[in-house]
C-alpha cells in the first residue's frame, strides 16, 4: 500500500521579483493512502492550490516546514520530474499550451521516462486510442500541439488522459471540475473514475463544488481555511458545505489567526 504523507507543512508564496512573500500554507497535515479519494473543499485563497503546487515542486511556492513523504521518501528533496517519476501527478487548474509538441510525442515521452523504457509502439497505439475513446477524444487531436487551441473541457480531458495512460501513486486534481460543461464533466469523472479502480492508487481531489462529487465519491473530506485544515468528514461533510457554506469555518480560521 503506497502512502503520501504531509506533515506540518509551511508554504511562502511570492507574486513577483520585487514583492515579499506571503505564508499562505500554515501547518497543514494530511495523509493519504492508496485506494483513497480525498476531497480538499473550501473558499478562494485559502491555500488549496498552494497545497497542490508545493506538492509537485513549482518554484513560485517556497516550503519553509513541514514534509512531504512518499512511501517514506522525501519528496521535497527531489526536481519536478523526479516526484513525477516517484509517482505524483498534478492535473492543472489550468492546463499549459505547448506549441510545437504533438500529443501523441508529449505522451509517449513522458510514458518513457515514467516507465524507464519506451513503451513497444504497436501496443502503446493500442493504449492511447483506447484511452482516447474511453474519454470520447477525437483521434485527430493526437497529432495536435499540446492543448494548443483546446477549450476547457478539452484541456481537462487531456490532463485525465495524460493520468490514465501514466498510472501514478498518487493524483493531484487541482479543480478539474472548473470550467465543464454537463457532459465534460461527467466524462472526466468517469475517467477518474476508471484510474482509481486501474490498481492501488489515491486521488486528492480539490474542488470549490460538490458537482463532481456526485460523480467521484470522496472517502475523506477536508475543508481548508486559513491555510490548514480545519475539519474533517465523510462525504456528508460536502453536503453540509452545498447548504451551508463555509463561513462559519473561515470565522474560526480569521479568530485564530
Amino acid at each position: 500500500m503506497a502512502t503520501l504523507e504531509i506533515k506540518d507543512l509551511h508554504v511562502d508564496v511570492r507574486a513577483g521579483a520585487d514583492t515579499e512573500s506571503k505564508e499562505i500554507l500554515r501547518g497543514v497535515d494530511l495523509t493519504v493512502r492508496s485506494g483513497e479519494t480525498h476531497a480538499i473543499m473550501g473558499p478562494n485563497g485559502s491555500g488549496k492550490s498552494t497545497l497542490a503546487y508545493a506538492i509537485a515542486g513549482h518554484p513560485k511556492y517556497e516550503v519553509t516546514s513541514g514534509e512531504v513523504l512518499l512511501d517514506g521518501q522525501d519528496v521535497l528533496s527531489l526536481s519536478v520530474d523526479e516526484r513525477a517519476r516517484a509517482g505524483l501527478f498534478l492535473a492543472m487548474q489550468y492546463p499549459v499550451e505547448v506549441p510545437g509538441v504533438s500529443t501523441s510525442n508529449f505522451l509517449r515521452s513522458a510514458a518513457t521516462a515514467v516507465r524507464g523504457e519506451a513503451p513497444k509502439l504497436r501496443h502503446w497505439v493500442k493504449e492511447v486510442k483506447q484511452a482516447m475513446s474511453d474519454l470520447e477524444i477525437d483521434p485527430a487531436f493526437a497529432e495536435r500541439s499540446v492543448n494548443e487551441g483546446f477549450s476547457g473541457g478539452e484541456k481537462k480531458r487531456q490532463e485525465v488522459l495524460q493520468m490514465s495512460l501514466l498510472q501514478p501513486k498518487f493524483a493531484v486534481l487541482d479543480e478539474t471540475d472548473s470550467g465543464l460543461d454537463v457532459d465534460a464533466l461527467r466524462i472526466v469523472s468517469d475517467g477518474v473514475n476508471r484510474y482509481r479502480a486501474s490498481g492501488d492508487v489515491g486521488v486528492l481531489l480539490i474542488t470549490h463544488y460538490t458537482r463532481i462529487l456526485k460523480h467521484i465519491t470522496p472517502d475523506v473530506v477536508h475543508v481548508f481555511a486559513g491555510g490548514r485544515v480545519v475539519t474533517s468528514g465523510g462525504a456528508e461533510l460536502a453536503d453540509e458545505l452545498e447548504e451551508h457554506g463555509y463561513v462559519r469555518f473561515t470565522d474560526a480560521a480569521a479568530s485564530a489567526q
